[in-house]
């Protein structure tokens, strides 16, 4: 059963309308002091604001160490709790879930920029735009809380004790590439034996934009993605100029002759010309997003969470508006990013 520290936990999130408890305060206080002050962040050791750095990253961990218990809590009440308290709670513990999946890959994102921005916010959102309570604060938090859409969904019929991890991958350092590489052959044995196909999935943003990737994790592995590209007209140019050129010389057309389908479908997709991005959609929505889940991902509020988190990293550099490229035969994506809506 539930242990008495959990259930005071429970409590604390959700504990008076216009009053919360220890956990949610302290939530929210670290989450606003980082947001506030990650221009600190990615100063040389030697620099004089070092030590605001080491206090930001010390804040950072005590942060993630609440989500954690947070998603743990989420994980334990669906696992003991009888049906009717589990029914009755479920809805809003997920949903705080859900936000803290966000709100921590958003934090573990700022504590990585080697060059921070300001966070850009948008103008005030008309009051029924958030809802109340801890989530609707956290949302205020996030630079894409005025978009109100993206947080309205209902929860899973079928509650999941599932725990997930969510965090930025930085291919360019040493921790980054190891971590690349679990990605690609996670992704890999979950939707094709292609060789080719992590390149196909990530291969551009990750050589292009890797400070836009994110990878989701369940206890099975890596089991999603969210890649983007800030300003997209420069991405697709040097996309075609550089990456496609390196790739197809790496993927000759006769590679996948003989193997898998999907391998020789792989290795051909590398050869086909791009099609291009129609001037107005680039000037309304100047960056380019990509997401993809694993098919045993089944909870659409994982899948939300990494859209939240990539949404947020580009609207904090100045993104005003995205767009994703999807081929109407690839009946499998277009459902995926329905159902993000």
């Amino acid at each position: 059963p539930l242990t008495l520290e959990e259930v005071r936990m429970l409590v604390e999130l959700f504990y008076l309308p216009y009053h919360h408890g220890a956990l949610a305060q302290e939530l929210l206080e670290h989450f606003r002091w980082l947001r506030a002050n990650s221009l600190s962040v990615g100063v040389p050791a030697t620099a004089p604001d070092a030590c605001g750095g080491t206090r930001w990253r010390g804040r950072a961990q005590s942060f993630q160490v609440l989500c954690a218990r947070t998603c743990r809590l989420h994980s334990r009440l669906v696992s003991t709790a009888g049906r009717a308290l589990l029914y009755d709670l479920h809805p809003y513990l997920w949903d705080i879930r859900n936000m803290l999946l966000a709100a921590s890959a958003f934090v573990l994102w700022l504590g990585c920029q080697s060059i921070t921005a300001p966070i850009l916010l948008g103008r005030d959102a008309e009051p029924w735009a958030r809802r109340g309570g801890l989530f609707g604060e956290l949302q205020a938090l996030l630079p894409v809380g005025n978009s109100c859409d993206l947080f309205y969904h209902p929860p899973p019929l079928f509650p999941s004790s599932q725990l997930y991890l969510l965090r930025p991958l930085l291919p360019l350092d040493k921790v980054g590439a190891m971590a690349w590489r679990e990605v690609s052959q996670g992704l890999q044995a979950q939707l094709s034996r292609a060789p080719a196909l992590p390149g196909r999935l990530l291969g551009s943003f990750l050589s292009l934009s890797p400070e836009y990737t994110f990878v989701l994790e369940d206890e099975g592995g890596p089991c999603g993605y969210a890649a983007g590209a800030l300003h997209a007209e420069g991405f697709l140019q040097q996309r075609d100029s550089r990456w496609l050129p390196a790739i197809r010389h790496k993927y000759p057309p006769d590679l996948g002759t003989g193997g898998p389908a999907l391998g020789q479908e792989a290795v051909l997709f590398f050869h086909a010309e791009p099609l291009a991005v129609p001037q107005p959609v680039l000037r309304r929505f100047p960056s380019l997003v990509q997401l993809g889940t694993a098919p045993r991902v089944l909870d659409v509020g994982a899948s939300r969470s990494l859209a939240l988190c990539l949404l947020s990293a580009l609207r904090a550099n100045g993104s005003r508006g995205v767009f994703c490229q999807v081929s109407d035969a690839d009946r499998q994506q277009l459902s995926f990013y329905s159902k993000l809506g």
